[in-house]
């Protein structure tokens, strides 16, 4: 009997880097890890052997806008029955004692339905991807995910506020960081003022590497611009732009940074937050999700059309103050379950 499975979502990389901090945390020695896609080169590149059981449909982005939506709910519908099928093969292997899911909602399904012990971890309470006709299948769909959400032992929010029942909020979730700027920026090479522009685990951020690069010879300040392109994008830019590529250690480069310049994902956006580095995070036009969270920070799609400006703006002012850590909180929550368990 296998005491933890932690199925991980496969879509874009953040919840792939909050799940290494709560397992890095937590410590697990018995826990196995499931999710699919770039998530498994990351968990790889960090010591955790995760099993690749997922393909998830890619969201199809043009110039920066979330095109299709209504096909990309139609496909996610159908990724979601097929891993409801692969979770529940791997659970009745498995037969864990705890499931703790990243937005896998499949996974906790098949928990539900057996009765076991389970823990989610989301963003989101629900989703707003479609209207018309689309938008009453997503209706249904995030009645279920509520019944879901009611029915967990644990629901783990990272972002501030008030708990709720079973609800607890932690504030943003992210790794350690082990050394101090100065010596992160020694070995990473920093010189200049640096700026970095990461993009996650998709394709769908060509266009904000595009706009930045045309940004940056623009403004006033002598800056080095360094690109984390991730595993999908394999183009060259341009030859003032240091690519990275691929990397397990963003946390730190985020960290060393002056700036940071992003897609409006949660993970990225809650590490500026935490580390303390100012940052411009630009959503994908149509996705919700991204488009909630900029908004939260003062951000909106059009500003990729002014980000000389906001370039500036940054660079002029001080580091922000680094703000606490949820991990903490999250991996005390998710051990109080595990030790009910343990005790029962």
């Amino acid at each position: 009997m296998t005491e933890i499975l932690f199925f991980s979502s496969p879509i874009g990389l953040g919840h792939a880097t909050r799940d290494l901090a709560i397992i890095n945390q937590l410590k697990i020695g018995s826990c196995k890890v499931f999710s699919g896609s770039s998530a498994i080169e990351f968990f790889h590149q960090n010591s955790i052997q995760a099993q690749d059981v997922y393909s998830p449909p890619k969201f199809d982005v043009i110039d920066g806008k979330l095109e299709k939506s209504l096909k990309w709910l139609w496909s996610y519908y159908r990724y979601y029955k097929r891993c409801k099928e692969i979770s529940s093969k791997i659970i009745s292997n498995e037969k864990p004692r705890v499931i703790i899911s990243d937005e896998d909602f499949a996974s906790i399904a098949i928990a539900q339905e057996r009765k076991i012990p389970n823990i989610i971890i989301t963003d989101i309470l629900e989703t707003k991807f479609i209207s018309g006709f689309g938008g009453v299948v997503e209706k249904k769909m995030n009645k279920t995910m509520h019944e879901m959400l009611d029915k967990a032992n644990r629901v783990i929010i990272p972002e501030l506020g008030e708990n709720q029942n079973n609800i607890i909020r932690t504030g943003p979730i992210v790794r350690k960081i082990q050394k101090n700027r100065d010596e992160l920026r020694d070995i990473l090479d920093f010189k200049k003022k640096t700026i970095v522009l990461c993009v996650g685990g998709t394709d769908a951020g060509i266009f904000l590497i595009k706009q930045t690069i045309e940004a940056i010879k623009k403004i006033q300040i002598d800056v080095d611009l360094v690109l984390v392109s991730g595993p999908k994008i394999n183009k060259k830019f341009s030859d003032d732009v240091r690519n990275l590529g691929f990397v397990s250690n963003l946390h730190e480069i985020i960290f060393a940074a002056d700036l940071v310049i992003s897609l409006a994902g949660k993970s990225t956006i809650d590490e500026s937050i935490v580390y303390g580095t100012p940052g411009i995070f630009i959503p994908i036009k149509g996705h919700f999700e991204q488009e909630d969270n900029a908004k939260e920070i003062g951000f909106k799609f059009e500003d990729i059309f002014n980000l000389e400006n906001l370039i500036e703006e940054k660079l002029n002012k001080n580091r922000n103050e680094q703000q606490q850590n949820g991990v903490n909180l999250a991996g005390m929550e998710i051990s109080k379950i595990l030790l009910n368990k343990n005790n029962d």
